[in-house]
């Protein structure tokens, strides 16, 4: 059987933690940053988990995270 192929786009932005859940960063860091106080934007440095309502979607497009 061939190998399955990761979704490339979900597997740049994506990656696994030691305890195996999903690490994301968080959105709304590009631009439009004139507005957003010191505080948002320092805490939107800080990176994530993946919520579990949306782990099972990530792991049919990342089959080997």
């Amino acid at each position: 059987m061939p190998k399955m192929k990761s979704n490339r786009g979900a597997a740049k932005r994506f990656k696994c933690t030691g305890s195996g859940k999903i690490a994301r960063s968080k959105a709304f860091t590009s631009h439009i940053l004139t507005k957003k106080s010191t505080k948002r934007k320092r805490q939107l440095r800080q990176g994530t988990t993946v919520d579990a309502a949306n782990v099972k979607s990530l792991k049919r497009l990342l089959p080997y995270l």
